[in-house]
């Protein structure tokens, strides 16, 4: 990998790892546009409902673990079995991970993974609450897990991996912790068209979930690179133009460059072979 392209990777970590320590500081969240996930005037809770969470869900865990940051429930969609095993990539305040520890059981076990150290000084003190016997949180990023190979059943995430400048090394590295017949669900967003320059270069826009985010058939082709099969999108939906429209962290130059934005928020399960 050429010098230059390392240092815009490790400055778009830097980035996203600054804007989510604040984020874990002050709780409130910007990643999505508004009617999905922000900082507007919608409450986590509202917000939380409306990409797929319960009532249930949102009183089940500790205060302060919900942040409102998803783009979908993964863990609705991931069919977990007591006893296993779940990996979750950017796990931030743990939300995602105490709700698979309810549904994997004691037997079972739950690791978060986040590269930002204030969600996981969060996450720990939130499960603490909890007292969730059952779940660890460990910093890393997800390029590069902190977890030994073949050791999860599941790995999910929600609304992360658009976030890394290198998706390809991602999926290659959940494949790796998966154990043979693993599994992998996300919830993320992906593009149906090229973003015009003036987004795509803008880093605000990339901690905004935007700017970063794959063409939709480049993100599937990086889970078959990796090994996976039966790549199946189990939902998508497309983000509406006035979701983008005066929003604080998706600053646009003009509205023809709004209008050129055509996002999905997908939910995509693949499989490791057994």
């Amino acid at each position: 990998m050429k010098e230059d392209q390392k240092m815009k990777q490790e400055e778009i970590r830097k980035s996203v790892r600054d804007r989510y320590g604040e984020i874990a500081k002050t709780g409130g969240s910007c990643c999505l546009p508004k009617a999905s996930c922000c900082c507007g005037s919608p409450s986590v809770e509202t917000i939380s409902m409306g990409i797929g969470y319960s009532a249930e869900d949102l009183k089940s865990v500790p205060e302060g673990a919900n942040l409102g940051l998803g783009c979908g429930n993964p863990v609705a969609l991931a069919s977990l079995r007591e006893g296993e095993v779940v990996i979750d990539l950017g796990s931030g305040a743990g939300f995602d991970c105490f709700l698979a520890a309810k549904a994997v059981g004691e037997k079972g076990r739950v690791i978060g993974v986040d590269m930002t150290p204030e969600m996981l000084d969060q996450a720990k003190i939130n499960a603490r609450k909890g007292a969730y016997g059952n779940v660890e949180f460990r910093l890393g990023e997800i390029e590069n897990l902190p977890i030994a190979d073949n050791t999860g059943d599941i790995v999910i995430s929600n609304c992360v991996i658009n976030l890394s400048p290198d998706k390809e090394r991602v999926f290659r590295e959940t494949f790796r912790v998966l154990k043979p017949g693993g599994r992998l669900m996300v919830s993320d967003i992906v593009l149906l068209k090229p973003l015009p320059e003036a987004v795509k270069a803008s880093l605000e826009a990339y901690i905004g979930c935007i700017a970063g985010a794959s063409m939709k058939d480049d993100y599937l082709n990086s889970i078959g690179k990796a090994g996976f099969q039966d790549i199946r999108i189990i939902d998508e939906s497309l983000l509406h133009l006035k979701d983008f429209l005066n929003h604080p962290t998706f600053p646009m130059p003009d509205l023809e460059s709004v209008k050129a934005v055509s996002v999905v928020s997908i939910k995509v399960s693949a499989k490791k072979p057994d």
